[in-house]
């Protein structure tokens, strides 16, 4: 997680319950520059509880890999890009889905060195998987690709949500409530999640999704061009539906 506010102070170190994990930060000091400010301890435990704080990292990692991107489909299953700069083959594509915990689980990889390579490897998975089943993309994750304005008050303490699996990414405060988004509305601040937010935890946080982000309806001319482009690439598939395979089945 990133915390970027402007004229702050920077917090940096280790926390006490957790050797060896560091975070840097910026915070406002309340009460003066160098006594204890309770309110960022209270940001320092709301941190420390965020998986990706716990593991170091922005999204999932799996193996040693952090997970670049994934994209789920409508019967659970899914695909992933990672990267392990210090592996032999430091780059993976793997298939995945949420276990009834919601923890995301992978399997069937693909090794490669070259990320152009594996990224492309990473396309055509996702393709052929619809292809072969009919299924539609229902989700995009990767980090700080969903961005959230804070259109009320400047981002600070219980004023975004926190969903299991989901902390935000960054979190940026602006100096003033300022136009964004080419002067379509005003705003505090903004923060950024890899999964988006669901409709009823924007409007409990009054938060205004960007207009660019992966979820939001795309114009019926892009959405037209997209289901030409699978259709052609259908022809000659039969035209039932095949089943997909159970879980217990692999």
């Amino acid at each position: 997680m990133t915390i970027r506010p402007l004229k702050t102070r920077l917090y940096q170190g280790s926390y006490r319950l957790f050797p060896g994990q560091a975070v840097s930060f910026y915070g406002l000091p309340r009460i003066g520059f160098n006594v204890v400010n309770i309110y960022m301890a209270e940001l320092w435990d709301t941190l420390s509880q965020s998986p990706r704080f716990l593991e170091g990292g922005i999204m999932d990692k799996n193996q040693g890999y952090s997970i670049l991107k994934a994209v789920m489909l409508e019967n659970g299953r899914g695909f992933a890009l990672g990267e392990h700069p210090t592996a032999p083959s430091p780059y993976v594509t793997w298939a995945c889905y949420d276990d009834k915990n919601g923890q995301r689980q992978y399997e069937w990889g693909h090794y490669g060195n070259d990320l152009a390579a594996m990224e492309q490897d990473f396309s055509d998975r996702v393709q052929d998987y619809q292809r072969l089943y009919h299924v539609e993309i229902v989700q995009t994750e990767g980090p700080g690709l969903y961005k959230y304005y804070s259109t009320q008050r400047p981002v600070d303490i219980g004023t975004f949500p926190k969903p299991p699996h989901n902390a935000p990414d960054e979190i940026v405060n602006y100096d003033q409530r300022i136009p964004v988004e080419g002067g379509a509305f005003l705003a505090w601040g903004h923060l950024t999640y890899t999964k988006p937010l669901t409709e009823r935890q924007t409007a409990d946080y009054e938060l205004r999704p960007a207009p660019g982000n992966p979820d939001r309806p795309r114009p019926i001319a892009q959405q037209m061009k997209e289901a030409a482009k699978l259709a052609g690439a259908d022809r000659g598939d039969p035209v039932h539906k095949k089943k997909a395979p159970a879980r217990e089945e692999r």
